[in-house]
């Protein structure tokens, strides 16, 4: 897939980047190089393969999921510039 200069502007518009209308072909190329790069990832066959979080084999740790107070909620709430009963306490938004 080519990137042409005007998607080129448009791309650092939403990046909110700053690019000289000089550097707008050069920025294109590089973007057209990436997404080249990640054409050809998808040609590799990852059938049976399961996803990493590193090279390395690691588990990952695990932890029971239930509901806690965090074991420090005065720490918490001390910083909230309104707390009542134990919450944080908001101005009334619906009527």
């Amino acid at each position: 897939m080519s990137i042409d200069i005007d998607t080129a502007r448009k791309v650092a518009h939403l990046a909110r980047i700053r690019v000289p209308e000089s550097d707008l072909p050069k920025l294109a190329e590089q973007l057209s190089g990436i997404l080249t790069f990640m054409e050809q990832l998808n040609e590799v066959n990852v059938d049976g393969v399961e996803p990493m979080t590193s090279v390395t084999p690691m588990r990952l740790k695990r932890r029971a999921d239930v509901v806690t107070d965090g074991s420090y909620p005065e720490a918490v709430l001390k910083n909230a510039p309104d707390a009542r009963e134990g919450f944080f306490a908001v101005p009334k938004v619906v009527e």
